[in-house]
């Protein structure tokens, strides 16, 4: 198993574990950070669809924690 690898599983168990987050904010920051790392791990492997779409979910995770501190 390599680093790329090892990033992809990372970022899959962050978001996984995300969705059994009570806290609504404390969901949205662990998945934003999942999808992020899908974004990384995307790039790494050339994959644009797993990047556009993890940037869309860290995105629009991004807004409604913008929006609920606001």
């Amino acid at each position: 198993m390599n680093g790329t690898e090892i990033l992809g599983y990372i970022a899959m168990a962050m978001v996984a574990c995300s969705f059994l987050l009570k806290d609504v904010i404390k969901l949205r920051l662990v998945n934003a950070a999942g999808a992020v790392c899908f974004v990384i791990y995307g790039g790494l492997i050339g994959s644009y669809p797993v990047m556009g779409l993890n940037t869309f979910v860290a995105v629009v995770n991004g807004y409604y924690i913008w929006k609920a501190k606001h």
